[in-house]
């Protein structure tokens, strides 16, 4: 993972702290509840759907590299396009 990815996770973590830290404000207060409880759902959400893309990512990557080591390693337009995920 590149630093610069990191730190996008990293400002995302946060975003999302401070998200779940006003949702239990919330709900805790009894006003609001529907608004915590939403917040906290989607902050789930989101993370699911983050972290499942990046996995998609990662295996997609390590797939290419398998191609590329055993020579099966082709100079079309598909692969042209798995070149760029390297970088």
């Amino acid at each position: 993972m590149d630093p610069q990815e990191t730190r996008t996770w990293v400002i995302f973590y946060l975003i999302s702290f401070v998200v779940l830290l006003l949702a239990l404000f919330f709900t805790t207060q009894g006003i609001l509840l529907g608004i915590g409880l939403t917040l906290i759902i989607v902050v789930i959400g989101v993370n699911f759907l983050l972290i499942s893309t990046e996995l998609k990512r990662i295996n997609k990557r390590k797939e290419l590299m398998r191609n590329i080591c055993k020579g099966d390693f082709d100079c079309d337009e598909k692969n042209n396009e798995k070149m760029k995920l390297l970088k």
